[in-house]
């Protein structure tokens, strides 16, 4: 690949990542919710999902997946429970106790154990909501290898390297919406019912993002 098709490479994924989704979303309301290290957290998590679709992309399984109907299918219906059990969770969190989330951290013992296993637990939730969506195996499939030239030797290799790169700087981009988002929060720490309907309001859509995956046909070969 050429600087100028690098360069165009990198932009478009940039732009991409820019685009709000069920992913930036997902950072998003844990940012405002808990602070800019849940939010972070929630970006790694996608980042980490995302590793496994580009690895599996440039191995040839997503591939394969996207020629069988019942893998897709299997797949599309996992994904689709997972995000609605996602949503449903935001919706019926309560609102948060405090207007300072990141005050939790401070306090020594139990407190602090429940702190670590929250950001455990948002940055599982944010694997698996990436790892569990087939639509993002077949973006890699359809987008990379638009980047990749036919006289390439090792095709595999370069996939996995710009897949890579789309993630790394994707990665960047996910953690300005989790610092951007959680400024907000802060600026918003006192009116608490507001990010609680923010929360529930997400909750909702990750359900309607359940629902249309769940109601996705299988994609043209």
């Amino acid at each position: 690949m050429d600087t100028c098709q690098l360069l165009l490479f990198i932009a478009a994924g940039l732009l991409l990542n820019l685009t709000p989704g069920p992913d930036v979303l997902y950072i998003v309301t844990n940012a405002v919710r808990s602070g800019a290290r849940a939010g972070v957290v929630a970006a790694l998590g996608i980042t980490a999902g995302c590793f496994v679709h580009i690895l599996a992309a440039a191995l040839g399984v997503s591939a394969l997946m996207a020629a069988s109907s019942a893998a897709f299918t299997a797949l599309k219906w996992a994904g689709a429970a997972y995000l609605v059990y996602v949503g449903t969770r935001m919706l019926l969190a309560r609102a948060p106790a405090d207007g300072t989330p990141s005050a939790t951290n401070s306090i020594a013992g139990g407190a602090s154990i429940t702190w670590a296993a929250g950001l455990k637990r948002i940055f599982f939730q944010g694997f698996w909501t990436n790892v569990l969506n087939p639509k993002v195996a077949l973006f890699f499939l359809a987008f990379v290898p638009q980047f990749i030239a036919p006289g390439v030797d090792n095709k595999p290799l370069a996939f996995l390297l710009l897949g890579l790169l789309f993630n790394f700087n994707g990665l960047w981009i996910n953690v300005g919406w989790a610092l951007t988002a959680a400024w907000m929060g802060r600026r918003l720490g006192s009116v608490r019912t507001a990010m609680h309907w923010l929360e529930r309001g997400a909750g909702l859509m990750f359900i309607g993002f359940g629902l249309r995956l769940a109601l996705a046909g299988q994609p043209p070969r």
